[in-house]
């Protein structure tokens, strides 16, 4: 793992706003010495990526990934284009609702509004979800060129639940389902007694971007709603396709 890899990791080690890690623990996680660990912590406090509280010493992102992001948000407004969109379904569904991005190998969640009631799935915005165990990922894989799908296959895959689709038979089965229907369907095959549904959203070229999904718990999660719910994420993508570049997100036309 080269310098850039290393410090990058510890971006991701200290992201969660609900978690505040010192040096001991940012360490054990990376798996570095103390003494390469807080060097790289210097370098990203120098550049404005980490501060370091004066008082109890954790370590949590900095103000120039915020101008960073800012940034790319002009260049391509996701979230603004997302959130109410989210928002909105989430409101009609009463189900959480979140939107992915891809990026490094994984479905990243970039906006996500949780159910009100008592019994939801909660999901966390920066979570990194695998394409392979997330209605998101099978949506992904359904919108992807089959080279793409081609060279998805041959990476390993980890088991979550007795659900998770690991063998490349069941996973091509559940990805032409899903790209037949326009939405894809996941059966506790992240975590138990969680069910989603999930369309993707793509560019010009018909390039899967990322997904919008309904999560929900199982005991809520009939053939009727599956159904409904479903129709719902595919008519949501078609919307941040054709809001973020000016076309619908067609699952069986996408390259």
């Amino acid at each position: 793992m080269g310098t850039v890899s290393k410090a990058l990791n510890l971006l991701d080690i200290i992201k969660s706003p609900a978690v505040r890690l010192g040096l001991t623990e940012i360490s054990k996680l990376a798996g570095f010495d103390k003494a390469t660990t807080r060097r790289l912590l210097l370098e990203l406090i120098a550049n404005g990526f980490v501060e370091q509280d004066e008082v109890n010493k954790h370590y949590v992102l900095g103000a120039a990934l915020q101008m960073l992001g800012k940034a790319r948000e002009e260049r391509f407004p996701l979230f603004k284009t997302i959130r109410p969109i989210v928002r909105n379904l989430a409101e009609a569904t009463g189900e959480t609702v979140h939107a992915t991005e891809y990026g490094a190998g994984v479905l990243i969640s970039v906006c996500a509004h949780e159910s009100t009631k008592a019994n939801r799935v909660s999901l966390v915005v920066g979570q990194k979800l695998p394409l392979h165990a997330t209605a998101s990922g099978m949506a992904f894989l359904a919108a992807s060129s089959p080279a793409f799908v081609e060279t998805f296959m041959r990476k390993p895959r980890d088991k979550f639940t007795i659900n998770t689709p690991v063998e490349a038979d069941q996973l091509l089965k559940l990805v032409g389902q899903a790209k037949a229907r326009g939405y894809s369907i996941s059966n506790q095959s992240m975590e138990e007694g969680i069910h989603s549904v999930a369309s993707a959203f793509v560019n010009t070229s018909g390039k899967p971007i990322g997904t919008v999904a309904i999560a929900m718990p199982s005991i809520r999660a009939s053939k009727t709603k599956i159904d409904e719910f479903g129709i719902a994420v595919a008519v949501a993508a078609q919307e941040i396709s054709l809001k973020l570049f000016g076309r619908p997100a067609i699952l069986h036309n996408a390259s």
